[in-house]
C-alpha cells in the first residue's frame, strides 16, 4: 500500500535544472557578469563597426585624392601646352610683323618708282636722270625739251592727293651736246641736232625737283588725325 505525506514541504523537494538555472540568473553576482559580457560585446561591434567605417572612407578619401591629382597633372599638361602654343602664336606673329615691315621697307622705293613712271609716261618727251630718296625727302634730277613738259610733270607731282607735296622746282637750259646721257637714255632733243654749224644749237631743260613723299599707309594714318599743315605752293626758279 502506497503512502503519501501531505505535511512535506514544497520547498523540501528536490530541485530540478530550470530551477539551477533561475537561481544564477537571479544572482546578483550572474547579472553583473552578464550585463558586462553583453556591454563588452556591443563595444565590440561597435568598435568594429567604426574601424571598418573609417577604413572604408579613408579608402574612398584616397581614390578620390589620386583622382584629383590626376585631374590636377592633365590640367598642368594642358596649362604648358598652352603656353608652349601662345608662344609659337607669338614667335609666329612676331615673324609676319617683321616680314610685313621688310615688305614695306622694299616696297617703298619701287612704290616710288612706280608712281613716278605714270606721271613721266604722262608728259611726251620727259627724261629722268636719277631719283634720290631719303626718308620722306625725294630729290628728282631731268631733262626735258621744254618747261612746259616740267611745268605739267610738277602739276601731276602736285596734285596727287598728297603724295608728293612741298614741291621746289629748279629748271636751267643747257646746250643738248653738253648734256652727259648714255647711248641707251639719250633723251629726244640732244638727237635733232642740225648738220649747218651755223644754225642754232638745240637746248633741253634740266630740271631738278625736290619735295617730300609720304607712301599711301603715313597718308592714311595722318588723316586719321587732326592736322594743322598749310598746302605747300610750287616754286619755280630760272
Amino acid at each position: 500500500m502506497i503512502k503519501i505525506n501531505l505535511l512535506e514541504s514544497v520547498t523540501d523537494r528536490p530541485r530540478g535544472g530550470v530551477a539551477a538555472v533561475e537561481e544564477k540568473v537571479t544572482n546578483p553576482v550572474a547579472q553583473t557578469i552578464l550585463h558586462s559580457v553583453i556591454v563588452a560585446v556591443l563595444l565590440f561591434a561597435g568598435m568594429g563597426y567604426d574601424y571598418f567605417s573609417a577604413h572604408w572612407q579613408k579608402a574612398n578619401a584616397m581614390a578620390e585624392l589620386q583622382h584629383q591629382k590626376q585631374i590636377n597633372d592633365e590640367m598642368n599638361a594642358v596649362n604648358r601646352e598652352r603656353a608652349d602654343l601662345e608662344k609659337k602664336v607669338k614667335e609666329i606673329q612676331d615673324r609676319i610683323d617683321a616680314i610685313q615691315k621688310l615688305r614695306a621697307s622694299q616696297q617703298g622705293p619701287s612704290a616710288v618708282l612706280a608712281s613716278l613712271r605714270e606721271r613721266v609716261n604722262a608728259v611726251p618727251g620727259l627724261f629722268l636722270q636719277s631719283v634720290e630718296q631719303k626718308g620722306d625727302s625725294l630729290e628728282i634730277v631731268g631733262l626735258s625739251p621744254d618747261e612746259a613738259a616740267v611745268t605739267r610733270f610738277g602739276q601731276s607731282l602736285e596734285f596727287s592727293s598728297g603724295l608728293f607735296s612741298n614741291l621746289n622746282i629748279t629748271t636751267e637750259r643747257k646746250p643738248a651736246e653738253m648734256v652727259k646721257t648714255s647711248s641707251a637714255n639719250t633723251p629726244p632733243a640732244a638727237s635733232s641736232q642740225s648738220e649747218d654749224p651755223n644754225a642754232p644749237k638745240p637746248q633741253v631743260v634740266a630740271f631738278t625737283i625736290k619735295c617730300s613723299y609720304k607712301p599711301p599707309q603715313q597718308q592714311s594714318s595722318q588723316n586719321s588725325s587732326p592736322s594743322n599743315t598749310p598746302p605747300a605752293n610750287q616754286v619755280a626758279q630760272r
